[in-house]
């Protein structure tokens, strides 16, 4: 079967997401790749959001795992040993999500949506937007990672574990995690 010509191809924008949870969450690239369809659906629209096609081609957590999709980009040599998406700030996961080229600004909108994960509440952020999957990693992905740390802080009267991503501090409580700020608790580490 012959290629479409080069002015009949799909164009393809890249659009570099953070996303941040809770310190425990664990969720793969079908995990968002599925949260990303039923926001699109839900906000756009089954047609709409058919238009946007909105793909996670790459997808990488914190702790080193890189996890490629199927979809190849023309340009990709589909080497991934160059790609070293740290993030900053704490984020414990990064991907790269396909896109049609009009419909960056609709896409933009469905990442903004996204508010969990298998259950699990995330933020996704974009950092910004490529015309090759390559470029959207070397421009907006490559960030020196501020790693989480465990320790053990006072807070509400008593001893308790925490987690620290950069200035953030989710503290463990029987009922859960809850967010804290530098001047919400005492550290107890030395």
């Amino acid at each position: 079967m012959k290629h479409l010509p080069k002015h009949l191809r799909p164009r393809w924008r890249y659009l570099a997401v953070e996303l941040e949870s809770t310190p425990a969450a664990a969720f793969d690239r079908e995990a968002l790749q599925g949260a990303v369809w039923y926001a699109a659906a839900s906000l756009l629209g089954d047609s709409a959001s058919a238009d946007a096609d909105l793909s996670v081609v790459r997808f990488r957590r914190a702790d080193g795992d890189d996890i490629e999709g199927n979809d190849r980009d023309e340009g990709e040599t589909g080497e991934t040993a160059d790609y070293h998406a740290s993030t900053a700030g704490g984020a414990e996961a990064t991907a790269v999500v396909r896109v049609r080229r009009s419909e960056v600004e609709r896409a933009r909108a469905v990442l903004a949506c996204v508010d969990a994960v298998e259950g699990v509440p995330v933020r996704t952020r974009v950092r910004g937007v490529s015309g090759t999957v390559r470029a959207c990693e070397e421009k907006y992905l490559k960030r020196p990672r501020a790693g989480s740390r465990d320790r053990t802080v006072a807070f509400a009267g008593a001893e308790r574990r925490a987690s620290t991503r950069g200035r953030r501090v989710d503290v463990e409580l029987a009922d859960g995690l809850v967010g804290a700020t530098e001047l919400d608790y005492r550290d107890t580490d030395h």
